[in-house]
Protein backbone atom coordinates (compact mmCIF):
# COMPACT_ATOMS: atom_id res chain seq x y z
CA UNK A 1 0.00 0.00 0.00
CA UNK A 2 3.19 2.65 0.85
CA UNK A 3 4.49 1.34 -2.26
CA UNK A 4 1.69 2.21 -4.40
CA UNK A 5 0.88 5.46 -2.49
CA UNK A 6 4.29 6.79 -3.14
CA UNK A 7 4.42 5.78 -6.75
CA UNK A 8 0.87 7.80 -6.90
CA UNK A 9 1.99 10.91 -5.30
CA UNK A 10 5.49 10.58 -7.69
CA UNK A 11 3.68 10.28 -10.61
CA UNK A 12 1.37 13.32 -9.84
CA UNK A 13 4.11 15.51 -8.85
CA UNK A 14 6.65 14.60 -11.16
CA UNK A 15 7.69 17.91 -13.43
CA UNK A 16 7.21 17.43 -16.96
CA UNK A 17 11.37 17.74 -17.43
CA UNK A 18 11.72 14.19 -15.46
CA UNK A 19 11.92 12.79 -18.41
CA UNK A 20 8.66 9.83 -18.21
CA UNK A 21 8.23 7.94 -20.82
CA UNK A 22 4.42 7.75 -20.52
CA UNK A 23 2.22 9.48 -23.00
CA UNK A 24 -0.36 12.07 -20.71
CA UNK A 25 -3.28 9.93 -21.68
CA UNK A 26 -1.86 6.79 -20.83
CA UNK A 27 -0.26 8.68 -17.16
CA UNK A 28 -3.58 9.46 -16.15
CA UNK A 29 -5.01 6.17 -16.57
CA UNK A 30 -2.05 4.69 -14.60
CA UNK A 31 -2.71 7.02 -12.07
CA UNK A 32 -6.48 6.46 -11.87
CA UNK A 33 -6.04 2.42 -11.85
CA UNK A 34 -3.08 2.82 -8.92
CA UNK A 35 -5.94 5.44 -7.26
CA UNK A 36 -8.62 2.61 -7.82
CA UNK A 37 -6.32 0.05 -6.61
CA UNK A 38 -5.65 2.03 -3.25
CA UNK A 39 -9.06 3.19 -2.50
CA UNK A 40 -10.14 -0.37 -3.22
CA UNK A 41 -7.64 -1.89 -0.07
CA UNK A 42 -8.55 0.95 2.25
CA UNK A 43 -12.51 0.13 1.42
CA UNK A 44 -12.76 -3.21 0.61
CA UNK A 45 -13.03 -5.07 3.91
CA UNK A 46 -15.64 -2.38 4.69
CA UNK A 47 -17.76 -2.22 1.93
CA UNK A 48 -17.74 -6.19 1.16
CA UNK A 49 -15.52 -8.86 -1.50
CA UNK A 50 -17.93 -7.79 -4.31
CA UNK A 51 -15.08 -5.47 -6.53
CA UNK A 52 -16.42 -2.50 -7.65
CA UNK A 53 -19.54 -1.64 -5.85
CA UNK A 54 -20.53 -2.74 -2.27
CA UNK A 55 -21.83 -6.52 -0.79
CA UNK A 56 -25.75 -6.12 -1.72
CA UNK A 57 -28.48 -5.10 0.49
CA UNK A 58 -32.21 -5.41 0.40
CA UNK A 59 -33.63 -2.10 -0.47
CA UNK A 60 -36.02 -0.52 1.61
CA UNK A 61 -38.41 2.25 0.58
CA UNK A 62 -39.30 3.09 3.91
CA UNK A 63 -41.10 6.76 4.23
CA UNK A 64 -40.22 7.03 0.47
CA UNK A 65 -43.10 9.54 -1.33
CA UNK A 66 -44.34 8.53 -4.53
CA UNK A 67 -45.16 11.93 -6.40
CA UNK A 68 -46.77 12.66 -9.78
CA UNK A 69 -45.75 15.52 -12.26
CA UNK A 70 -47.06 16.54 -15.46
CA UNK A 71 -44.20 18.65 -17.73
CA UNK A 72 -46.12 21.17 -19.44
CA UNK A 73 -43.54 22.92 -21.70
CA UNK A 74 -39.82 22.20 -22.79
CA UNK A 75 -38.39 23.94 -19.93
CA UNK A 76 -40.82 21.85 -17.40
CA UNK A 77 -38.42 18.55 -18.97
CA UNK A 78 -35.34 20.41 -18.84
CA UNK A 79 -35.93 20.67 -15.00
CA UNK A 80 -37.49 17.23 -14.39
CA UNK A 81 -34.47 15.73 -17.04
CA UNK A 82 -31.90 17.61 -14.28
CA UNK A 83 -33.60 15.61 -11.08
CA UNK A 84 -33.08 12.22 -12.83
CA UNK A 85 -29.59 12.01 -11.93
CA UNK A 86 -30.02 13.02 -8.23
CA UNK A 87 -29.26 10.54 -5.35
CA UNK A 88 -32.72 9.47 -3.93
CA UNK A 89 -35.15 10.59 -6.71
CA UNK A 90 -36.11 7.45 -8.85
CA UNK A 91 -38.16 8.24 -12.07
CA UNK A 92 -40.51 5.41 -13.37
CA UNK A 93 -40.08 6.25 -16.76
CA UNK A 94 -38.67 8.95 -18.81
CA UNK A 95 -40.32 12.42 -18.76
CA UNK A 96 -42.28 12.95 -21.47
CA UNK A 97 -44.13 16.01 -22.71
CA UNK A 98 -48.32 16.49 -21.38
CA UNK A 99 -47.78 12.46 -20.09
CA UNK A 100 -47.38 11.81 -16.36
CA UNK A 101 -44.38 11.42 -14.41
CA UNK A 102 -44.36 8.90 -11.43
CA UNK A 103 -41.40 9.01 -9.17
CA UNK A 104 -39.89 8.06 -6.02
CA UNK A 105 -38.14 10.43 -3.26
CA UNK A 106 -36.46 9.20 -0.49
CA UNK A 107 -36.82 11.07 2.64
CA UNK A 108 -34.00 12.79 2.32
CA UNK A 109 -34.65 14.78 -0.60
CA UNK A 110 -38.92 14.94 -0.79
CA UNK A 111 -38.67 18.32 0.89
CA UNK A 112 -35.99 20.02 -1.24
CA UNK A 113 -37.05 18.21 -4.76
CA UNK A 114 -41.32 19.49 -3.81
CA UNK A 115 -40.05 22.68 -2.92
CA UNK A 116 -38.09 22.79 -6.25
CA UNK A 117 -41.25 21.55 -8.65
CA UNK A 118 -42.79 24.35 -6.84
CA UNK A 119 -40.35 26.95 -7.30
CA UNK A 120 -40.37 25.75 -11.12
CA UNK A 121 -44.24 26.14 -10.85
CA UNK A 122 -44.67 22.68 -12.03
CA UNK A 123 -47.83 21.14 -10.11
CA UNK A 124 -47.22 17.97 -8.65
CA UNK A 125 -49.62 15.20 -6.34
CA UNK A 126 -48.25 13.14 -3.74
CA UNK A 127 -49.75 9.49 -4.26
CA UNK A 128 -48.18 7.91 -1.38
CA UNK A 129 -46.08 8.85 1.46
CA UNK A 130 -44.66 5.84 2.44
CA UNK A 131 -43.92 3.40 -0.85
CA UNK A 132 -42.74 0.35 1.73
CA UNK A 133 -45.83 0.10 3.08
CA UNK A 134 -47.25 -0.45 -0.61
CA UNK A 135 -44.84 -2.89 -1.56
CA UNK A 136 -45.47 -4.77 1.64
CA UNK A 137 -49.35 -4.78 0.60
CA UNK A 138 -48.82 -5.15 -2.91
CA UNK A 139 -48.26 -8.96 -2.86
CA UNK A 140 -49.72 -11.28 0.29
CA UNK A 141 -48.16 -14.17 1.39
CA UNK A 142 -50.17 -17.71 0.94
CA UNK A 143 -51.09 -19.41 4.04
CA UNK A 144 -49.42 -22.70 5.17
CA UNK A 145 -52.71 -24.39 4.52
CA UNK A 146 -53.12 -23.06 1.26
CA UNK A 147 -50.14 -24.36 0.11
CA UNK A 148 -50.15 -27.76 1.20
CA UNK A 149 -54.15 -28.18 0.06
CA UNK A 150 -52.45 -26.50 -3.43
CA UNK A 151 -49.85 -29.05 -3.91
CA UNK A 152 -52.28 -31.66 -2.50
CA UNK A 153 -54.77 -30.97 -5.20
CA UNK A 154 -53.40 -29.10 -7.77
CA UNK A 155 -49.65 -30.56 -7.87
CA UNK A 156 -48.71 -27.34 -7.87
CA UNK A 157 -48.29 -23.76 -6.63
CA UNK A 158 -49.66 -21.39 -9.10
CA UNK A 159 -52.34 -19.11 -8.51
CA UNK A 160 -53.49 -15.94 -9.45
CA UNK A 161 -54.09 -14.18 -6.13
CA UNK A 162 -50.45 -12.92 -5.69
CA UNK A 163 -47.00 -12.58 -7.73
CA UNK A 164 -45.04 -15.76 -7.87
CA UNK A 165 -41.30 -16.47 -7.82
CA UNK A 166 -39.37 -18.07 -10.71
CA UNK A 167 -38.92 -21.58 -9.69
CA UNK A 168 -42.46 -21.45 -8.92
CA UNK A 169 -43.43 -20.35 -12.40
CA UNK A 170 -41.25 -23.33 -13.99
CA UNK A 171 -42.58 -25.77 -11.76
CA UNK A 172 -46.31 -24.74 -12.83
CA UNK A 173 -44.95 -24.86 -16.73
CA UNK A 174 -43.67 -28.57 -16.19
CA UNK A 175 -46.98 -29.47 -14.36
CA UNK A 176 -48.85 -28.36 -17.34
CA UNK A 177 -46.31 -30.38 -19.86
CA UNK A 178 -46.67 -33.44 -17.74
CA UNK A 179 -50.55 -33.12 -17.75
CA UNK A 180 -51.27 -31.39 -20.97
CA UNK A 181 -49.22 -33.46 -23.25
CA UNK A 182 -50.67 -33.03 -26.20
CA UNK A 183 -51.70 -29.77 -25.93
CA UNK A 184 -48.23 -28.59 -24.25
CA UNK A 185 -44.70 -28.28 -25.04
CA UNK A 186 -41.84 -26.52 -22.99
CA UNK A 187 -38.79 -25.46 -25.14
CA UNK A 188 -35.45 -24.50 -23.36
CA UNK A 189 -34.15 -21.49 -26.03
CA UNK A 190 -30.90 -20.58 -23.62
CA UNK A 191 -29.71 -19.26 -20.35
CA UNK A 192 -29.84 -16.05 -18.89
CA UNK A 193 -26.75 -13.82 -17.79
CA UNK A 194 -26.70 -15.39 -14.30
CA UNK A 195 -27.35 -19.00 -15.44
CA UNK A 196 -31.45 -19.63 -15.54
CA UNK A 197 -33.07 -21.43 -18.07
CA UNK A 198 -34.96 -19.32 -20.79
CA UNK A 199 -38.31 -20.87 -21.19
CA UNK A 200 -40.72 -20.83 -23.80
CA UNK A 201 -44.24 -22.75 -24.04
CA UNK A 202 -45.64 -24.07 -26.92
CA UNK A 203 -49.69 -24.18 -27.26
CA UNK A 204 -51.07 -25.79 -30.12
CA UNK A 205 -53.80 -28.81 -30.20
CA UNK A 206 -52.13 -30.62 -33.68
CA UNK A 207 -55.50 -31.33 -34.50
CA UNK A 208 -54.67 -31.21 -37.74
CA UNK A 209 -51.52 -31.97 -39.86
CA UNK A 210 -51.23 -28.64 -42.00
CA UNK A 211 -48.73 -26.05 -40.61
CA UNK A 212 -50.51 -23.48 -38.70
CA UNK A 213 -50.40 -19.76 -38.15
CA UNK A 214 -48.68 -18.48 -35.08
CA UNK A 215 -48.79 -16.07 -32.39
CA UNK A 216 -45.33 -14.77 -30.12
CA UNK A 217 -46.59 -13.28 -26.74
CA UNK A 218 -43.61 -12.49 -23.89
CA UNK A 219 -43.68 -11.20 -20.56
CA UNK A 220 -41.31 -10.12 -17.86
CA UNK A 221 -38.82 -7.77 -20.07
CA UNK A 222 -38.30 -5.37 -16.94
CA UNK A 223 -38.18 -7.18 -13.47
CA UNK A 224 -40.09 -4.57 -11.83
CA UNK A 225 -43.26 -5.19 -13.90
CA UNK A 226 -44.64 -8.28 -11.93
CA UNK A 227 -48.02 -8.19 -13.65
CA UNK A 228 -46.74 -9.11 -17.21
CA UNK A 229 -45.79 -12.58 -16.24
CA UNK A 230 -49.09 -12.96 -14.24
CA UNK A 231 -50.64 -12.28 -17.11
CA UNK A 232 -48.70 -14.67 -19.72
CA UNK A 233 -49.56 -17.13 -17.54
CA UNK A 234 -53.00 -16.33 -17.10
CA UNK A 235 -53.32 -16.63 -20.82
CA UNK A 236 -51.61 -20.29 -20.62
CA UNK A 237 -53.87 -21.30 -17.82
CA UNK A 238 -57.00 -20.27 -19.84
CA UNK A 239 -55.70 -22.08 -23.22
CA UNK A 240 -54.79 -25.33 -21.81
CA UNK A 241 -56.86 -25.66 -18.45
CA UNK A 242 -59.25 -24.61 -20.30
CA UNK A 243 -59.15 -25.74 -23.22
CA UNK A 244 -62.46 -26.63 -24.05
CA UNK A 245 -63.62 -23.58 -23.67
CA UNK A 246 -61.10 -21.96 -26.15
CA UNK A 247 -60.07 -25.06 -28.70
CA UNK A 248 -61.31 -22.72 -31.61
CA UNK A 249 -58.49 -20.36 -31.01
CA UNK A 250 -55.76 -23.39 -30.46
CA UNK A 251 -57.19 -25.49 -33.21
CA UNK A 252 -56.53 -22.67 -35.60
CA UNK A 253 -53.56 -21.26 -33.79
CA UNK A 254 -50.21 -22.25 -32.16
CA UNK A 255 -49.11 -20.26 -29.15
CA UNK A 256 -45.47 -19.57 -28.42
CA UNK A 257 -45.44 -17.62 -24.94
CA UNK A 258 -42.56 -16.40 -22.80
CA UNK A 259 -43.76 -15.81 -19.53
CA UNK A 260 -40.40 -14.50 -18.20
CA UNK A 261 -37.81 -13.23 -20.48
CA UNK A 262 -35.44 -11.71 -17.73
CA UNK A 263 -35.71 -13.91 -15.04
CA UNK A 264 -32.54 -12.22 -13.50
CA UNK A 265 -33.99 -9.31 -13.33
CA UNK A 266 -37.25 -10.62 -12.02
CA UNK A 267 -35.73 -12.78 -8.98
CA UNK A 268 -33.85 -9.60 -7.86
CA UNK A 269 -36.92 -7.04 -8.49
CA UNK A 270 -38.09 -9.59 -5.82
CA UNK A 271 -35.16 -10.74 -3.27
CA UNK A 272 -33.34 -6.94 -3.25
CA UNK A 273 -34.88 -4.17 -5.17
CA UNK A 274 -38.44 -3.81 -5.87
CA UNK A 275 -38.21 -1.12 -8.85
CA UNK A 276 -35.42 -3.07 -10.36
CA UNK A 277 -35.54 -2.75 -14.41
CA UNK A 278 -32.69 -4.04 -16.09
CA UNK A 279 -30.95 -7.41 -16.87
CA UNK A 280 -28.37 -8.54 -14.22
CA UNK A 281 -25.36 -8.71 -16.74
CA UNK A 282 -22.18 -7.47 -15.33
CA UNK A 283 -20.82 -4.56 -17.31
CA UNK A 284 -17.84 -2.34 -17.17
CA UNK A 285 -17.07 1.42 -17.86
CA UNK A 286 -17.72 1.92 -21.76
CA UNK A 287 -14.84 4.99 -21.82
CA UNK A 288 -11.54 5.46 -20.65
CA UNK A 289 -12.84 8.95 -19.33
CA UNK A 290 -16.34 7.05 -17.80
CA UNK A 291 -13.16 5.20 -16.06
CA UNK A 292 -11.27 7.98 -15.20
CA UNK A 293 -14.37 9.69 -13.92
CA UNK A 294 -16.12 7.02 -11.78
CA UNK A 295 -14.90 5.36 -8.58
CA UNK A 296 -14.85 2.13 -7.95
CA UNK A 297 -18.01 2.43 -5.32
CA UNK A 298 -19.82 4.46 -7.83
CA UNK A 299 -19.47 1.90 -10.48
CA UNK A 300 -22.04 -0.38 -8.47
CA UNK A 301 -25.19 -2.16 -8.63
CA UNK A 302 -27.25 0.74 -10.47
CA UNK A 303 -24.49 0.24 -13.39
CA UNK A 304 -25.50 -3.63 -13.56
CA UNK A 305 -27.69 -4.73 -16.48
CA UNK A 306 -28.89 -4.14 -19.81
CA UNK A 307 -32.53 -2.73 -20.86
CA UNK A 308 -33.67 -5.85 -23.04
CA UNK A 309 -35.90 -3.60 -24.59
CA UNK A 310 -33.39 -1.49 -26.17
CA UNK A 311 -30.84 -4.32 -27.08
CA UNK A 312 -32.82 -5.51 -30.02
CA UNK A 313 -30.57 -5.29 -33.70
CA UNK A 314 -32.98 -2.94 -35.53
CA UNK A 315 -31.91 0.87 -35.16
CA UNK A 316 -30.24 0.10 -32.08
CA UNK A 317 -28.79 3.00 -29.58
CA UNK A 318 -30.60 5.43 -31.66
CA UNK A 319 -33.20 7.28 -29.94
CA UNK A 320 -35.08 6.87 -26.05
CA UNK A 321 -32.00 4.86 -25.30
CA UNK A 322 -28.42 5.60 -23.34
CA UNK A 323 -24.75 4.54 -23.95
CA UNK A 324 -24.07 4.55 -20.26
CA UNK A 325 -24.23 1.42 -18.13
CA UNK A 326 -25.40 3.17 -14.74
CA UNK A 327 -28.29 4.55 -16.36
CA UNK A 328 -32.11 2.11 -16.48
CA UNK A 329 -32.22 2.64 -20.67
CA UNK A 330 -28.96 1.15 -21.24
CA UNK A 331 -28.87 -0.18 -24.53
CA UNK A 332 -25.93 -2.75 -23.93
CA UNK A 333 -22.50 -3.09 -25.45
CA UNK A 334 -23.94 -3.61 -28.98
CA UNK A 335 -27.32 -4.83 -30.38
CA UNK A 336 -28.26 -8.67 -29.56
CA UNK A 337 -25.22 -8.11 -26.63
CA UNK A 338 -27.71 -9.77 -24.29
CA UNK A 339 -28.42 -14.18 -24.30
CA UNK A 340 -32.20 -13.20 -23.06
CA UNK A 341 -32.37 -10.97 -26.22
CA UNK A 342 -30.63 -13.12 -28.65
CA UNK A 343 -31.90 -16.42 -27.45
CA UNK A 344 -35.64 -14.85 -28.24
CA UNK A 345 -34.57 -13.71 -31.24
CA UNK A 346 -32.67 -16.33 -32.46
CA UNK A 347 -36.08 -18.39 -31.73
CA UNK A 348 -38.68 -16.37 -33.57
CA UNK A 349 -36.47 -16.08 -36.53
CA UNK A 350 -36.82 -19.68 -36.69
CA UNK A 351 -40.02 -19.82 -36.60
CA UNK A 352 -40.70 -16.13 -38.28
CA UNK A 353 -42.73 -17.67 -41.69
CA UNK A 354 -45.53 -19.00 -39.77
CA UNK A 355 -45.66 -15.81 -37.14
CA UNK A 356 -48.53 -14.27 -37.70
CA UNK A 357 -48.50 -11.61 -34.46
CA UNK A 358 -46.19 -10.48 -31.79
CA UNK A 359 -46.97 -9.12 -28.48
CA UNK A 360 -44.61 -8.22 -25.60
CA UNK A 361 -46.49 -7.14 -22.62
CA UNK A 362 -45.08 -4.69 -20.26
CA UNK A 363 -46.62 -2.43 -17.50
CA UNK A 364 -48.10 0.45 -17.23
CA UNK A 365 -49.94 3.02 -19.16
CA UNK A 366 -53.03 1.27 -20.24
CA UNK A 367 -51.53 1.76 -24.02
CA UNK A 368 -51.63 -0.51 -27.30
CA UNK A 369 -48.44 0.17 -29.03
CA UNK A 370 -47.53 0.15 -32.62
CA UNK A 371 -44.83 0.40 -34.02
CA UNK A 372 -42.09 2.19 -34.62
CA UNK A 373 -40.76 3.42 -31.79
CA UNK A 374 -37.45 4.81 -33.24
CA UNK A 375 -39.11 7.47 -35.74
CA UNK A 376 -42.00 9.75 -35.48
CA UNK A 377 -42.79 8.09 -38.93
CA UNK A 378 -45.61 5.79 -39.79
CA UNK A 379 -45.14 2.10 -40.93
CA UNK A 380 -46.61 1.76 -44.09
CA UNK A 381 -49.40 -0.55 -43.11
CA UNK A 382 -50.37 1.61 -39.34
CA UNK A 383 -53.76 1.51 -40.54
CA UNK A 384 -54.19 -2.05 -40.70
CA UNK A 385 -52.21 -2.22 -37.43
CA UNK A 386 -54.39 0.14 -35.95
CA UNK A 387 -57.83 -1.60 -36.76
CA UNK A 388 -56.71 -4.36 -35.43
CA UNK A 389 -55.23 -3.08 -32.11
CA UNK A 390 -59.21 -1.42 -32.38
CA UNK A 391 -60.81 -4.84 -32.29
CA UNK A 392 -58.76 -5.94 -29.25
CA UNK A 393 -58.83 -2.65 -27.43
CA UNK A 394 -62.75 -2.34 -27.37
CA UNK A 395 -63.38 -6.24 -26.69
CA UNK A 396 -60.65 -4.95 -24.13
CA UNK A 397 -63.07 -2.14 -22.74
CA UNK A 398 -66.28 -4.69 -22.63
CA UNK A 399 -64.89 -6.73 -19.96
CA UNK A 400 -64.16 -4.36 -16.68
CA UNK A 401 -64.35 -1.02 -18.72
CA UNK A 402 -60.71 -0.26 -18.69
CA UNK A 403 -59.54 2.22 -21.37
CA UNK A 404 -56.77 1.81 -23.72
CA UNK A 405 -55.11 4.16 -25.89
CA UNK A 406 -53.87 3.47 -29.25
CA UNK A 407 -51.15 4.54 -31.10
CA UNK A 408 -47.00 4.67 -31.32
CA UNK A 409 -44.75 5.14 -28.43
CA UNK A 410 -43.52 8.27 -29.91
CA UNK A 411 -47.13 9.91 -30.30
CA UNK A 412 -48.11 8.54 -26.91
CA UNK A 413 -44.70 7.42 -24.76
CA UNK A 414 -42.01 8.83 -25.92
CA UNK A 415 -39.42 7.40 -28.43
CA UNK A 416 -37.72 3.87 -28.02
CA UNK A 417 -35.09 2.23 -30.34
CA UNK A 418 -33.61 -0.78 -30.48
CA UNK A 419 -37.29 -1.99 -29.00
CA UNK A 420 -38.56 -5.88 -29.34
CA UNK A 421 -41.72 -4.53 -31.23
CA UNK A 422 -39.85 -2.70 -33.86
CA UNK A 423 -37.40 -5.47 -34.35
CA UNK A 424 -40.54 -8.36 -34.52
CA UNK A 425 -42.18 -5.90 -37.18
CA UNK A 426 -38.78 -4.16 -39.23
CA UNK A 427 -36.44 -7.88 -39.14
CA UNK A 428 -38.70 -10.78 -38.32
CA UNK A 429 -41.25 -9.37 -40.58
CA UNK A 430 -44.00 -9.91 -38.14
CA UNK A 431 -47.08 -8.01 -39.14
CA UNK A 432 -49.20 -7.39 -36.07
CA UNK A 433 -46.65 -6.67 -34.08
CA UNK A 434 -47.42 -4.64 -30.40
CA UNK A 435 -45.91 -3.40 -27.32
CA UNK A 436 -49.28 -3.65 -24.81
CA UNK A 437 -48.39 -1.87 -21.61
CA UNK A 438 -50.75 -3.14 -19.04
CA UNK A 439 -52.46 -1.41 -15.94
CA UNK A 440 -52.87 1.15 -14.24
CA UNK A 441 -51.96 4.85 -15.11
CA UNK A 442 -49.94 5.36 -12.38
CA UNK A 443 -51.34 5.11 -9.05
CA UNK A 444 -50.01 1.90 -8.44
CA UNK A 445 -47.71 1.85 -11.20
CA UNK A 446 -45.20 -1.32 -10.85
CA UNK A 447 -46.99 -1.94 -7.54
CA UNK A 448 -50.33 -2.98 -9.11
CA UNK A 449 -52.08 -5.08 -6.17
CA UNK A 450 -52.18 -8.95 -6.15
CA UNK A 451 -56.07 -8.65 -6.64
CA UNK A 452 -55.97 -6.79 -10.43
CA UNK A 453 -53.96 -10.00 -11.84
CA UNK A 454 -57.12 -12.13 -12.43
CA UNK A 455 -59.00 -9.07 -13.73
CA UNK A 456 -56.29 -8.00 -15.46
CA UNK A 457 -55.77 -11.03 -17.04
CA UNK A 458 -59.58 -11.57 -18.39
CA UNK A 459 -59.73 -8.13 -20.43
CA UNK A 460 -56.21 -8.73 -21.57
CA UNK A 461 -56.75 -12.47 -22.97
CA UNK A 462 -60.39 -10.90 -24.70
CA UNK A 463 -58.69 -8.43 -26.20
CA UNK A 464 -55.74 -10.79 -28.12
CA UNK A 465 -58.86 -13.25 -28.77
CA UNK A 466 -60.25 -10.59 -30.72
CA UNK A 467 -56.69 -9.53 -32.17
CA UNK A 468 -56.43 -13.34 -33.31
CA UNK A 469 -60.45 -13.62 -35.03
CA UNK A 470 -59.13 -10.63 -36.68
CA UNK A 471 -56.20 -11.78 -37.87
CA UNK A 472 -57.20 -15.11 -38.82
CA UNK A 473 -60.29 -13.96 -40.48
CA UNK A 474 -57.74 -11.89 -42.56
CA UNK A 475 -55.86 -14.77 -43.78
CA UNK A 476 -58.66 -16.89 -44.36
Amino acid sequence: MEARALLLLTLLTAPASCGTVLPRASLMDSVWALLRDALSSIFKPIMGAGGYGRAVERQIYRDHQLLRVIPRTKDDLEELEGLEDESGVVFWSPPALNRSLEMVLAPSVADDVKQYLSDSDMDYTVLNVNVQKLINTQNPKAEKSEIVELKSSKGHLMTWSRYHRYPEIMSYLEYLQSTYPNLVEIFTIGKSSEGRPLKVVKISSDSSREVKRAIWIDGGTHGREWITPAVALYFIRQLVEHYAKYRNIVDTMDWYIMPVMNPDGYEYSHSKDRFWRKSRAPNKPSSDSERRGRLFWSYGESCKGVDLNRNWDFHWSERGASDDPCKETYAGARAFSEPETKAVADFIMDHKDRMAAFITLHSYSQMWLVPWGYTRSRVKDYDDLVYVGRKAIEALKKVHGTEYDIGTSTSLLYPTSGSADDWAKGKAGIKYSYTVELRDKGSYGFLLPAAQITPTGRETFAAVRALVRAILREYG
